[in-house]
């Protein structure tokens, strides 16, 4: 035996010197708590899509009063009752939107009853692209009805016995239910859009009530007192950065869009262009409709897929062109949230509330990120939030 065989430890040994170099991390993983943490989110997300009737329209207000706010605070510094300049502000606002709608009300129309005839051409217009008199789809439809034919004949009456043919007729078109159902969802779109108007002067009239309810709430420490309203300050300057940046580029969209239809001579530019500035709102999908919307008028208009092409890709360049270079630019100096966790919260908060949950995801992560930043125990979640 050698030397250095000698001096090196058996393999057992070696083993178990291996092991206790290894850096292990010990983290408590208590099942029970664990189960209990999944139940409760799985209630919460539940609660959520149930009762979003109520949530949707407590946002919107909340989000409306952080946007008007500034503005009420501005007067009540010159000596102008809150209650005053609120109602003056939102009564504004809502004659502004109507008066809108008004004057380009009859161009709307046009362009809604044009859509369909628009559809049809354009399809028409890809087949005789295509080259083909039948699509695949119409193809496999009409062998599908052979076959049902073929098979109806087999199974006709005089080819069998004893059995009975049974021939399943549709309900009949019944003009009253589809008025009754359209008239219940507008009723009750009326009635939350009173929920939200109402909800948004009522915190606006409110000022600082509820900020110092809940500072007083937080506990009698003074610690607890400043997390709360640094809490609650970053919240507020988050919230209303953001809104500023998505309003600056709404308009901005609107503009360029209107301007860009109109120099390409499409009739209703200016529906087109309240349309992209309206949508813009909604990350990711108001594109694509204004987008696909343009171009399939576009090409009723001109007759021709070039100019659908580029009355479609005109809108969607600009969108793209705001969307990735202003916006992310301006919301990175509005607020510190990292991309991914943005994309996934807007998918899931879409899950739940549809385009709603679009429009309010954003900032419900804000309001998220600035508790989690604040609480020990959930300082990971605004650390995962976080860019």
């Amino acid at each position: 035996m050698t030397q250095e065989e000698a001096d090196s430890p058996p393999p057992a040994d070696a083993a178990l010197a291996a092991e206790t170099q290894r850096v292990l991390l010990h983290m408590p993983v208590d099942i029970r708590n664990m189960s209990l943490v999944v139940l409760a989110g799985l209630g919460f997300l539940f609660v959520l899509h149930w009762a979003k009737a109520v949530f949707i329209p407590v946002m919107l207000g909340v989000l409306f009063s952080y946007a008007f706010s500034p503005v009420v605070n501005w007067f009540e510094a010159r000596r102008v009752p809150r209650w005053l300049s609120a109602a003056v502000l939102l009564l504004a606002i809502l004659g502004g939107i109507g008066g809108t709608a008004w004057s380009l009300g009859d161009e709307a129309t046009q362009l809604v009853e044009a859509l369909p005839a628009a559809a049809q051409k354009f399809r028409q217009a890809v087949k005789a692209r295509s080259g083909r008199s039948d699509s695949t789809l119409e193809t496999v439809q009409k062998a599908a009805s052979q076959i049902e034919q073929a098979a109806q004949e087999s199974s006709a009456p005089g080819n069998t016995r004893g059995a009975m043919r049974v021939v399943v007729e549709p309900a009949r078109f019944d003009v009253r239910h589809y008025l009754w159902s359209g008239t219940v969802g507008l009723i009750a779109l009326i009635g939350q859009a009173t929920v939200v108007v109402f909800l948004t002067y009522f915190l606006m009239l409110s000022g600082d009530t509820f900020r110092r309810k809940l500072i007083k709430l937080a506990g009698d420490s003074l610690s607890s007192k400043k997390i709360t309203l640094q809490a609650l300050n970053e919240i507020t300057g988050q919230i209303q950065r953001y809104l500023q940046v998505q309003l600056l580029t709404s308009a901005l969209v609107g503009l360029l869009t209107w301007l860009a239809l109109l120099a390409l001579g499409l009739d209703n530019a200016a529906v087109w262009g309240v349309a992209a500035a309206v949508l813009n709102l909604v990350p990711y999908v108001g594109s694509l409709v204004t987008a696909a919307g343009s171009a399939l008028v576009g090409f009723l208009q001109f007759g021709s897929l070039n100019m659908a092409l580029a009355v479609g890709g005109a809108s969607l360049l600009i969108h793209t062109l705001v969307g990735n270079l202003l916006t992310p630019w301006l919301t990175s100096r509005a607020s510190r949230m990292n991309p991914v966790a943005v994309f996934v919260g807007l998918l899931a908060w879409g899950w739940l509330w549809g385009v709603w949950g679009l429009l309010l995801g954003i900032p419900i992560l804000m309001i998220v990120k600035a508790i989690c930043d604040r609480v020990e125990d959930l300082k990971p979640i605004g650390e995962f939030l976080g860019s």
